[in-house]
């Protein structure tokens, strides 16, 4: 009684994805305009499935492996540079809570490779604080070998820079009250440098207000006893950022950061503000253009490979060399199957650095 192959239903949910949809009705639609184009490529020859059928089969997949392919499938296009950054930052998808058992959202912990602006991977956690288990597991199926990894305070952790060491990559941390000691001890080391007139800023006026940065770096040699179950301990590093808003009081605010590479200041500065353009980058894109904290999908995987496909989709989106913003060109693989196979077509080794 199969009337449908997996393979057809799967590559229909990634040209619907890439196209823009947002739930399982939007994929039937779009497989219902373009089921001539899906015919003449051999595909649905017993006729398109019902959206309930092709969320059935998508939600029933193992979203455990269908991470490895993904994570595998990113390994073999995509080419990362020496010294390239990778940032792992975690995020909630809103729309995931269950209704039925009343379980919380889930959230997933991402690996973003910010020049490149592709997602390398992710993995599922049921809670945030759950991150520092989630973070060894993706990093362990990640090829990080010659890259800085870049992780928020809730991840510094001396087990998750082992894991980073011992794969062949550098870890970028940023420290709070989580690390008390060290992050004290880091705090006192540039007791001198943040007395010492400012030089360097870089200053940057946008949406009402200013802002003011400079970077600096120390030698952690005189760390590497004291805090000797750190592997690999090369710099330490401060970042200070001074805003000015109209209407609001001026924040002034200092960044410790400890990294096994050794970073000049211009590094440091510029790894620390790829980590947080990672927001802009990548959550924003998923939540304003693909919808991701608006989807409802619950059920068995759903709401994680949904969230893989979104991710294959941005990712492939971006590879096409065309002008236009990600919406631009959803609207136009819906409405043209040409540019679709375009987009399908596209080498990742074809984007702009």
């Amino acid at each position: 009684k199969v009337a449908h192959l997996f393979t057809d239903i799967l590559f229909l949910v990634v040209c619907a994805s890439i196209a823009g949809a947002k739930g399982w009705e939007d994929i039937e639609d779009f497989g219902d305009l373009h089921f001539d184009w899906f015919s003449q490529n051999g595909l649905f020859k017993n006729g398109l499935p019902v959206h309930e059928t092709i969320a059935r089969v998508i939600s029933r997949v193992d979203s455990e492996q269908f991470q490895r392919f993904f994570i595998g499938w990113m390994q073999s296009v995509a080419e990362l540079s020496d010294g390239q950054l990778i940032a792992i930052d975690g995020k909630r998808l809103c729309g995931s809570y269950n209704r039925e058992d009343r379980q919380s959202a889930i959230h997933m912990v991402n690996a973003f490779a910010c020049k490149n602006k592709l997602v390398l991977g992710q993995v599922k956690t049921s809670e945030k604080s759950n991150e520092i288990t989630a973070i060894p597991e993706l990093i362990k199926l990640l090829d990080i070998e010659g890259a800085l990894v870049s992780v928020d305070a809730m991840g510094c952790q001396v087990n998750i820079a082992e894991h980073i060491v011992e794969q062949g990559g550098d870890y970028l941390f940023t420290l709070k009250s989580n690390q008390g000691n060290l992050h004290k001890a880091v705090e006192t080391a540039f007791s001198e440098t943040r007395k010492a007139p400012l030089g360097g800023l870089s200053f940057e006026q946008k949406h009402g207000r200013i802002e003011a940065r400079v970077y600096h770096v120390l030698s952690a040699k005189q760390f590497k006893e004291e805090f000797s179950q750190w592997p690999q301990l090369q710099t330490l590093g401060m970042s200070m950022s001074f805003r000015q808003q109209k209407g609001k009081a001026p924040e002034l605010m200092y960044r410790y950061h400890i990294s096994s590479a050794e970073l000049t200041e211009q590094q440091l500065a510029e790894a620390v503000r790829a980590h947080w353009a990672v927001e802009n980058s990548l959550h924003w894109v998923l939540d304003v253009c693909m919808a991701e904290d608006a989807c409802q999908i619950y059920q068995d995987h759903g709401a994680e490979n949904w969230a893989m496909l979104r991710q294959a989709a941005l990712n492939m989106l971006r590879s096409e060399p065309s002008k236009g913003s990600i919406p631009a060109k959803q609207k136009r693989a819906w409405m043209k199957t040409a540019y679709l196979e375009a987009v399908l077509n596209t080498r990742f080794s074809d984007m702009a650095d």
